[in-house]
């Protein structure tokens, strides 16, 4: 009887712990516990230690209360008839006060939230040219925000951020895009550089206008101050010469003129050889012709004065 009686304790201390170990049940931290009871809904067990009666009670599911991230891409078209994917992300996580209605109502929230995006973006980005959706992404997201919010509230989640993330036209379509940006730099490239050349030009011009004004100044200077020191020379040779005439003083001037010129081409080495005629006969040819050249630099001088 002893050993019976032994073994039906033995047994009776095995099924209470065994009952014990199923009826303990913890539920982590930002987590909800959906327990049925006999197929039936019962109640909603929060983060902490819970007892339920075994095959009575039963966790039908452990709801996820963390904020999650689903990223959907979308193909549609712009009001130019431009294809491209675009990418939403959406921040979505579970209402603890409506677990019920988020377990309950909706089966596949993914699959549901999803949809929204492609309806949302697709009625919206039709609308849009290409150029505007890269600056209106934030409009988009802010529409898909919206809608989501209203939508899925119902079903018991919230939506803490929706966000355009990518937009990505077609290959060609981008390639066409750059060809068009570079031309468009090209362009602006080469109006600066024309732009450029053309003040380089017009500031060369100035300078060489002031260079040779300056140049045409300084020979009309050199000339009126040799018609003068010629004038001073005549003057003072009449007054020291009694009988001499400005004629005589200027062949004179003249003739020497000549010869220091010979001189100089003959003591320089360099200088190339130079067939004059210097006979005596010719040498009032030549005062002549200085003459007449000196006397016509002069009236141009003043004409120009």
């Amino acid at each position: 009887m002893d050993m019976i009686f032994g073994s039906v304790t033995t047994v009776f201390v095995m099924l209470g712990i065994i009952y014990l170990v199923f009826s303990i049940y913890i539920v982590h931290e930002q987590e909800a516990a959906v327990i049925e009871q006999f197929g039936k809904f019962h109640r909603i067990a929060s983060p902490g230690l819970h007892f339920k009666i075994p095959i009575i009670h039963q966790i039908k599911e452990r709801v996820n209360l963390r904020i999650q991230q689903l990223d959907v891409k979308v193909e549609t078209k712009t009001s130019d008839d431009v294809f491209l994917h675009t990418t939403v992300s959406v921040q979505y996580y579970v209402i603890p006060s409506r677990v019920y209605f988020a377990f309950y109502r909706l089966q596949n929230p993914k699959s549901q939230i999803t949809s929204f995006v492609f309806d949302v973006v697709r009625a919206k980005v039709p609308k849009i040219e290409l150029n505007h959706v890269f600056e209106k992404k934030d409009e988009i997201a802010k529409t898909v925000e919206g809608e989501l919010t209203g939508m899925m509230s119902q079903f018991g989640y919230g939506i803490v951020k929706t966000l355009v993330t990518d937009i990505e036209p077609a290959r060609i379509v981008k390639e066409s895009m750059n060809e068009i940006t570079a031309a468009q730099r090209l362009r602006v490239a080469a109006t600066e550089k024309g732009e450029a050349e053309r003040i380089l030009k017009v500031k060369s011009a100035q300078a060489e206008a002031e260079s040779k004004a300056l140049q045409g100044q300084g020979i009309a200077n050199q000339r009126t101050a040799i018609i003068n020191g010629l004038r001073d020379s005549i003057d003072e040779f009449s007054k020291n010469i009694p009988g001499a005439t400005p004629a005589d003083v200027m062949n004179l001037v003249l003739i020497t003129q000549y010869f220091d010129t010979l001189k100089d081409i003959g003591a320089n080495n360099k200088s190339s050889v130079i067939l004059i005629p210097h006979s005596p006969a010719n040498i009032t040819d030549i005062k002549d012709q200085l003459r007449d050249a000196m006397i016509t630099a002069h009236q141009i001088d003043r004409k120009v004065a």
